[in-house]
């Protein structure tokens, strides 16, 4: 397969935030910058001086889960409407509570799972999701820069759905990455610069029969369009992500794959899950994100790489009141030829009715208790990020992988 590029360049927007150190389980992470009210540091922590060389060229990812602008969301965006609030009021409303944090990274990536068309025809699957175009106008508005497409609805109006969303994406300037009018396409990195370094990000969806529910024709081939990925094959996943994975690491300072995998409504890490995440980082990659499961699944931290299994929700329209309202924001920072350091940031997803689809960072008592729920969904691992070990339970970690609930 011949190694296709989709390039983009990113502008700097942190260069008007300044002197923000977070200290993480003891390791101190230099030149992080943001409010701190949004990391709930302690000033003691903040104003401390970072022992790390300050003249590395460094970016920092802040990554979302599950993203879906139609259905409900959109719904919600008409009666708004109708109520007299205008477009221009609202297109910031369902991003405002995370903004300034995803203002303070360079580069800020969510899991869009609806297609932008009102054309195409239905797919016969068990649930379809779809928004107008101009609703990209949200993602815009909350400083988005990139998607991944590799999702079990960016097809759910076929062709047409596809050409739409990324033509909309275009014309927005957001990145894409995942899916494509091909198999070729779909597995194309997107590579963005930022801050003079180069991160190349690939996307695949795969399940495998126990988790599967969704239609073989979601999948692109060489002559089709569609997502990148396996219909079911761990063989076929394993050999599409080797040889992409091998191909974008020398092209780049970092290599990083989102996947959207694992059981639906389960904080359960699947045995798959894990293979693939190690193999990626076996490979070169420096982090590994995660998607579908519409909650937040354990992190695991291997050979200095973090490994996010599941974001879980984000700016998500597909339903009006989950009962599990939790999820966190992945935030990674990059230096040139060293591992990524990560932090996760608990938020809660929605308020219904009051605030619908309106996640925000979760603060004081509420942010200590997100920690400690991630903790324990990471106890099984062998390592977990530096920050979530004061939050471990002291009589010793559950069986691995097994499914810790709310």
């Amino acid at each position: 397969m011949p190694f296709i590029v989709l390039e983009f360049t990113v502008m700097r927007r942190r260069d008007f935030l300044v002197g923000l150190t977070a200290l993480l389980g003891g390791q101190w992470i230099a030149n992080w910058r943001g409010p701190r009210d949004i990391w709930g540091i302690t000033s003691s922590t903040a104003d401390k001086e970072s022992p790390g060389p300050p003249s590395l060229p460094s970016v920092i990812i802040a990554a979302g889960g599950d993203t879906v602008l139609g259905f409900n969301l959109q719904s919600h965006f008409d009666a708004q409407l109708e109520a007299g609030t205008s477009r221009e009021q609202l297109w910031p409303l369902y991003f405002a509570g995370v903004k300034a944090m995803l203002d303070s990274a360079d580069l800020a990536l969510v899991n869009l799972e609806c297609p932008f068309t009102e054309r195409g025809v239905k797919l016969v699957k068990n649930f379809n999701f779809q928004a107008r175009s101009e609703l990209v106008e949200i993602l815009k508005a909350g400083s988005i820069d990139l998607v991944t497409l590799a999702n079990n609805h960016t097809m759910d109006y076929g062709p047409v759905g596809l050409e739409d969303t990324i033509t909309t994406l275009k014309s927005a300037g957001i990145a894409y990455f995942g899916a494509g009018e091909n198999l070729a396409r779909a597995r194309a990195p997107a590579i963005l610069e930022a801050q003079g370094l180069r991160i190349g990000f690939l996307g695949y969806y795969f399940q495998t029969a126990a988790d599967m529910l969704e239609p073989r024709s979601l999948h692109a081939t060489t002559t089709s369009p569609g997502v990148a990925g396996c219909y079911v094959d761990t063989d076929c996943i394993a050999q599409q992500v080797t040889d992409d994975v091998r191909r974008l690491v020398p092209e780049v300072d970092a290599a990083i794959v989102y996947f959207h995998w694992g059981k639906e409504n389960s904080t359960e890490v699947r045995d798959y899950q894990v293979t693939l995440a190690h193999l990626c980082i076996d490979l070169g990659c420096k982090a590994v994100l995660g998607a579908h499961p519409h909650r937040f699944q354990g992190v695991e931290l291997y050979r200095n790489a973090p490994i996010f299994y599941s974001l879980g929700n984000f700016v998500y329209g597909g339903r009006k009141d989950p009962q599990d309202t939790f999820s966190a924001i992945a935030l990674l920072h990059l230096r040139k030829d060293a591992p990524i350091a990560a932090t996760v940031v608990p938020i809660q997803v929605t308020r219904w009715p009051e605030a619908p689809f309106q996640p925000f960072v979760l603060a004081n008592n509420a942010r200590d208790e997100g920690l400690v729920r991630i903790a324990a969904l990471s106890a099984g691992f062998p390592a977990t990020l530096p920050m979530l070990q004061p939050h471990l339970k002291k009589e010793g970690p559950p069986s691995t992988y097994q499914e810790i609930q709310r």
